[in-house]
């Protein structure tokens, strides 16, 4: 376990003529509301020899302190609470008062440095875990770590409930305090947006949502579990140049069956997702060459991602716009091609179904009739044929991009998949870009998986691609 030295309690800070920010509520729309039953978002950031970039421990500590006040200046309702609103049953309200904050821990761990714990091999969850602080009783939306590691490394942990925001409003948050931190004279992020004049009521939508409801699967299991014991977190990387023979190699199966018209040439984030969604469902089947499902009640398989909103809604939300506004995306295609032994043909499958999710929850998503009718009824849908692959983060919030004076991080882990079941993506840390995907098993699972793609082209074969995976539960 980390050791803890002190935790404050930070405040957002005062304006430059010294005046504080008064009382205020923020409703919850219905958008915030499917989120508030689910466990917070857990994202640890390690940075290599901070203290050489900052001077001592001291001073760099008292740094972060005093830029995160600054950044929670335009971002005061995180340091509020999350509460019934006052005379309502079900309605909820990010509140804050003058003397609320957010918890900030400082804390020393041995027993890792940075170099053993930003790996892209599997580690020990256990020895990561304690690098996130947990919500703080009470309502607490969002807590932050800063942890010393050995051999002058730091931790950043980040835990934000994500009633309070989705993953572009809470990296947009991050890059401000790290700006704030850096105070290198470049251009400032730009504010959030705070109200809820932008997004239309849905009364009947809010209700749904905000019901209290069990993750379980299709035989009473839980579906999420907050152990992490035993569990491994690994990083598997895609290359540009591997993303870009996985759209060749869709865009050649999908000229050899003749598909009229032509489907668009498929975006970075289709072939991530169809890519991780084929080799993950393709290695825990186990139908390799046979083709054959080996289980599930339906002939169907799901994965279930988010798709932000703001630009898509009528009117449009605007881009820094503080809260929820994503919608989530249902691929589904069938059980027996992704599992077929033409690895072309199941990532044509996967691909495809992708991209249909997302054309049909952004042409949908007018906040009239969108993407949110039914949604919930689409989970179980997904859920009755087995546990869909459930995907966090993008590669579009651009984490390794947060400096908070010292360095980009060497390596971002979102924790919270080891509890949740998702894979987390982000942007690739390397200099040739691509993807990289975060991946959390037991150990015998982590042991044997492998995830390998090549593709190969001949006359007689122009888009064969093939796929080595393997995945023991």
């Amino acid at each position: 376990m980390a050791r803890v030295l002190r935790t404050s309690l930070v405040a957002p800070s005062p304006s430059s003529g010294g005046a504080t920010l008064p009382e205020s509520s923020l409703p919850l729309t219905y958008l915030d509301a499917m989120w508030l039953h689910t466990l917070p978002v857990e994202r640890v950031f390690l940075f290599h020899h901070a203290r050489e970039h900052g001077g001592a421990v001291a001073v760099l500590l008292s740094n972060l302190q005093d830029s995160l006040s600054k950044a929670l200046r335009s971002f005061y309702p995180l340091a509020g609470r999350l509460r019934l609103a006052p005379g309502t049953p079900s309605r909820y309200e990010l509140h804050y008062r003058p003397g609320d904050g957010v918890s900030f821990t400082v804390a020393e761990y041995d027993l890792a440095s940075v170099d053993e714990l930003a790996t892209d091999g599997p580690t020990e969850v256990a020895k990561i875990a304690p690098l996130v602080p947990p919500l703080p009783e009470g309502g607490a939306v969002l807590a932050l770590q800063a942890t010393i590691l050995r051999c002058g490394g730091l931790a950043i942990g980040v835990t934000v409930h994500h009633a309070a925001c989705d993953g572009a409003c809470s990296t947009h948050f991050l890059h401000t305090w790290a700006w704030e931190a850096a105070s290198r004279g470049a251009v400032a992020p730009e504010p959030p947006v705070i109200g809820r004049t932008f997004i239309r009521d849905r009364d009947d939508l809010y209700d749904t949502f905000a019901a209290p409801r069990s993750y379980r699967s299709r035989d009473g299991k839980p579906l999420r579990s907050p152990d992490v014991v035993d569990k491994l977190l690994a990083t598997f990387a895609l290359s540009e140049e591997h993303l870009r023979s996985i759209k060749d190699t869709v865009a050649l199966e999908a000229a050899r069956r003749g598909v009229s018209p032509p489907p668009p040439r498929p975006t970075s984030i289709v072939a991530t997702y169809g890519f991780i969604w084929h080799c993950h469902y393709w290695a825990k089947e186990g139908g390799g060459a046979k083709g054959e499902p080996s289980g599930g009640t339906s002939d169907r398989a799901y994965a279930v991602f988010a798709a932000d909103h703001r630009a898509r809604l009528d009117p449009p939300v605007p881009a820094r716009y503080l809260g929820n506004c994503v919608g989530l995306c249902f691929a589904s295609a069938s059980r027996k091609e992704l599992l077929t032994a033409d690895g072309a043909s199941g990532l044509f499958a996967s691909c495809s179904a992708v991209a249909a999710a997302i054309d049909e929850a952004t042409r949908r998503g007018d906040g009239k009739r969108g993407c949110w009718d039914g949604c919930l009824e689409r989970v179980v849908e997904a859920y009755s044929a087995g546990v869909p692959l459930t995907l966090a983060g993008s590669p579009r919030f651009r984490v390794y991009d947060i400096d908070f004076g010292f360095g980009r991080p060497a390596k971002v882990e979102i924790v919270s998949v080891a509890r949740t079941g998702a894979m987390s993506v982000a942007e690739g840390r390397g200099a040739t870009g691509g993807t990289e995907v975060g991946i959390s098993l037991p150990p015998d699972g982590m042991a044997s998986i492998s995830i390998r793609a090549l593709g190969r082209q001949s006359e007689s074969n122009p888009g064969y691609f093939i796929v080595s995976a393997s995945y023991v539960l």
